[in-house]
């Protein structure tokens, strides 16, 4: 099968590429700048972004299946603008682009973030399934849940104009391939590190991004048109994925627990060194705000429709650490 990948250098992209070369498809991939991802994988380059239609073009010509990745997460806003123009003006072009090839279909990465988690109410433990009301596009919800919503928005529109697309719901993606790395994964390295003062009195969802994979590469064949599917995992608290660190690799994690209300104390501070830094923090606003919802997701239609069952949250952390030992980033 012939397929093409937008934001293939990204933690899942790079996994759904091997996977799909694994698979023996012909993948080829947008970049726009750096692809160490995937160095040494037999695939196509097609040099560009998700605001470039030529380049779009390009990577659709000739494709079965468009899988379109590409995104940008943010904790901290949009500042620049750039959230949005990617997640929901980028997946407009791609959408179009993809129906004017003539593609079978594109799946589309989403978020759990694209669901109203902490609409009136949500404060209570709430079971949230793909029918689950969309965040509204106005503040003040945070700028890339906002985006996710409107993406699926954008792409629904030229679904109605003949689009054949699906669209899967991850929750924090965890797992090998992690070249960022990602957020979860510099938690994970801190922990192993020591780098990190404590943990947080907080939880989430966490997936393990080849069962997202899995979910994804399922939904393009056999997925319903036109469906929504929840690709989550396990909640957890941030102590108990910690305690999961430390079983594997020995290394003691903190014994302090961070109150949610000291934390958003200091918030302020932490915000303003990043920026001086240039890097965002783990800590922002946005990420308290996830690690206190309530919301806990149903990935039942995903079971049904995809055979899609979470692995573990233990073996997903081992895996990861074994990675970050291959890659050589748990040197001391």
């Amino acid at each position: 099968m012939r397929v093409a990948v937008t934001g293939a250098t990204g933690h899942v992209g790079s996994n759904l590429v091997r996977s799909l070369i694994d698979r023996g498809d012909q993948v080829r991939v947008l970049v726009r700048d750096r692809a160490d991802a995937l160095a040494g994988l037999e695939v196509e380059h097609v040099r560009g972004s998700v605001g470039d239609t030529d380049a779009l073009r390009r990577l659709f010509t000739g494709v079965d299946v468009v899988y379109h990745l590409a995104a940008m997460i943010s904790i901290s806003g949009d500042p620049h603008g750039q959230v949005r123009s990617t997640n929901v003006e980028g997946t407009r072009r791609v959408a179009t682009a993809a129906l004017a090839a003539g593609v079978r279909r594109l799946v589309h990465c989403s978020s759990v973030h694209a669901f109203d988690l902490y609409m009136p109410g949500s404060k209570d433990l709430q079971r949230i399934d793909e029918s689950w009301p969309r965040v509204p596009d106005a503040a003040p919800h945070f700028a890339y849940d906002r985006s996710k919503a409107a993406g699926e928005r954008a792409l629904r529109e030229v679904m109605a104009l003949g689009l054949d697309a699906v669209i899967v719901h991850p929750s924090g993606v965890v797992g090998p391939f992690d070249f960022g790395p990602s957020r979860m994964g510099r938690v994970l390295l801190g922990l192993y590190h020591r780098s990190l003062p404590s943990l947080i009195d907080g939880g989430f969802d966490f997936v393990d991004v080849r069962d997202v994979v899995g979910a994804m590469m399922a939904a393009a064949d056999r997925g319903v048109a036109g469906a929504n599917y929840i690709t989550t995992g396990h909640h957890l608290k941030i102590s108990a994925l910690a305690r999961m660190a430390e079983q594997i690799t020995g290394v003691r994690s903190p014994r302090i627990n961070a109150p949610i209300w000291a934390l958003r104390l200091g918030v302020p501070a932490v915000e303003a060194v990043g920026r001086v830094l240039g890097k965002e923090p783990l800590y922002t606003r946005e990420s308290i705000a996830v690690l206190e919802t309530r919301a806990r997701f149903d990935w039942s239609r995903a079971g049904r429709d995809l055979g899609y069952a979470p692995r573990p949250t233990l073996d997903t952390v081992r895996d990861t650490y074994a990675w970050f030992e291959q890659a050589g980033l748990l040197k001391r």
